[in-house]
């Protein structure tokens, strides 16, 4: 799956010698599969753990990673470098930010597939972008836009022609699409 070098594996055990009730590293990908997919390490403590979490020991570090994060995270490298202004923890990820979803992925993941690879390059002619806030327990998708889309006169049907659209027939799990922008703020707005 995803290698801690050795060097990483020593740091990160310093840095967890120092830290009260630690049991290690939870690993996890936000936003995994979108172009802002960020790799995280954090500190893991007892009430950190999720059930699901595969657990995997380094050495003297004990790695709990988020079981939405592990197809995200094949091939990652964790490094550390020592330096003379004291060392870098590096995180490599290639395969953050490229889309691995199918049927059986989390509703999350499929409305960030459809958002960025179908919506957001339309929306990228008029300097516009939409992401996912969230999925709320009536399984309505909270969307933000962003860019010319934020203020813009012609949003609603932006919303309801295409975002919604293309999301209720592609993720039949969802009842509805809501819009939390601020759009008071016109200054970018396309139209």
């Amino acid at each position: 799956m995803f290698t801690i070098t050795e060097s990483a594996q020593n740091y990160l055990a310093e840095l967890l010698a120092k830290q009260d009730g630690a049991l290690g590293v939870r690993v996890f990908i936000n936003q995994p599969g979108t172009p802002k997919a960020e790799t995280c390490i954090a500190y893991c403590r007892a009430d950190d753990v999720v059930e699901t979490d595969q657990t995997q020991v380094f050495g003297p570090i004990t790695a709990y990673i988020e079981l939405r994060s592990i197809p995200f995270l094949e091939d990652a490298l964790v490094d550390y470098n020592k330096d003379r202004m004291g060392g870098q923890l590096t995180i490599k990820a290639p395969n953050a930010k490229l889309p691995r979803v199918d049927d059986d992925s989390p509703v999350e993941d499929r409305i960030n597939y459809i958002l960025y690879n179908e919506v957001n390059p339309a929306l990228a002619a008029h300097g516009g972008e939409v992401s996912l806030v969230e999925v709320t327990e009536e399984s309505v998708a909270i969307l933000k836009f962003g860019g010319g889309c934020q203020g813009c006169g012609m949003v609603d049907q932006t919303l309801k022609g295409g975002v919604e659209k293309s999301l209720l027939e592609q993720v039949p799990e969802l009842t509805g699409v809501r819009d939390v922008t601020d759009h008071t703020d016109k200054s970018q707005a396309y139209y």
